[in-house]
């Protein structure tokens, strides 16, 4: 039987749930190498609610201190290639400042692991990660555009370093690949812990949108697939239409099945909670639709001349250069596009969505 914790929270008062957390999932630190893996997409302020907030990030640093670690790291692998390094990442969001001190660029160091050769050979690990005794995952409660949400799974993906991320993309081709591919890299090194940031959330066309929603919660667990299929209900999703907790499912790393878990507060569903175009649908085992998705002729990005300052970030991330700038606007070429949503999740406007 998995649990999860669901606490409510604010930023002010989330120690209250992070100690909470450790004592529902105990984790013996003491002399042992700790490493906190916020999920920093890119650098943004921190009242856009893109990144995991400072103040959780804090108080999971000031916990682990109190237990007498061997060293404690703070990182991420932020961004596509090279838009926005690591450290102007966490200095902009202020995630720097909440890591007192133990911040350390996982960009620089990256360690070949065999991978499932579907995809590629190898690919490169942050070697921090892989040298850490306790890894500490702080997802964010968001939707994606292209995996529906964002939660335990999917914050996984920073481990790896530079544009191999964007080259996944890629090879994926399909947004159904790419729920499998995330799972792949998941599983290279599981964390031992989540605690999830769901304070403010976001809906609509994550992981980078406008739209946030008060939530008021911190979510924990020691298993991801109970957790994201927590955070999928109560998004209003059904977990088992989700290809990527399909496929962590059928590999064993857990499950979604409320029967199968043990919730430690209150599971409600967020009425009207705003997903991205197809929700669920785009990954189910709808025939229709996967044609539909495979024949290109589904959801791309478009720009917002409103918002869009022509910066080129979008140009420059696209793995499969299909977007041109045409008068000050980029536009994607429906032939070259596989859909990856890189754009979308770079633009530091939020000017790029999907339709």
């Amino acid at each position: 039987m998995h649990q999860v914790m669901i606490h409510p929270a604010g930023y002010d008062t989330c120690r209250k749930a992070v100690d909470m957390a450790f004592e529902l999932f105990p984790i013996q630190i003491a002399q042992k190498k700790v490493l906190i893996k916020p999920n920093v997409l890119r650098a943004s302020e921190a009242k856009e609610h893109i990144v995991t907030n400072p103040a959780l990030l804090r108080a999971v640093v000031e916990k682990v201190e109190e237990m007498k670690p061997a060293g404690i790291i703070v990182g991420d692998n932020p961004g596509l290639f090279s838009y926005g390094d690591n450290e102007n990442s966490f200095r902009k969001t202020g995630l720097m400042e909440a890591a007192k001190g133990y911040y350390c660029n996982l960009g620089n160091t990256p360690q070949n692991l065999a991978f499932n050769p579907d995809f590629m050979p190898e690919v490169g690990v942050s070697k921090e990660i892989l040298d850490a005794d306790i890894v500490i995952s702080l997802p964010k409660f968001k939707t994606h555009g292209l995996t529906i949400m964002t939660g335990a799974i999917k914050n996984s993906y920073g481990i790896l370093p530079g544009a191999q991320k964007a080259r996944l993309h890629r090879i994926a081709g399909t947004p159904e690949r790419f729920h499998e591919v995330i799972v792949e890299v998941f599983r290279l090194r599981v964390p031992d812990l989540f605690i999830v940031d769901a304070v403010v959330g976001m809906e609509g066309n994550g992981p980078a949108s406008p739209d946030l929603r008060d939530i008021g919660l911190i979510l924990a667990s020691d298993n991801a697939v109970a957790l994201d299929g927590v955070i999928a209900t109560m998004m209003g999703l059904d977990p088992a239409r989700l290809r990527f907790l399909q496929k962590a499912k059928a590999m064993g790393l857990g499950d979604y099945d409320p029967a199968k878990i043990d919730i430690h507060g209150e599971l409600v569903i967020l009425p009207g909670f705003k997903l991205p175009p197809l929700g669920g649908e785009a990954i189910a085992g709808n025939t229709v639709i996967q044609e539909f998705i495979k024949g290109k002729a589904g959801v791309k990005p478009h720009a917002d001349p409103d918002l869009c300052n022509a910066c080129g970030a979008c140009i420059e991330q696209c793995p499969v250069s299909a977007l041109l700038m045409k008068e000050d606007i980029p536009e994607a070429d429906p032939d070259i596009c596989i859909t990856c949503f890189c754009c979308q999740e770079i633009c530091p406007e939020k000017a790029m969505s999907l339709r």
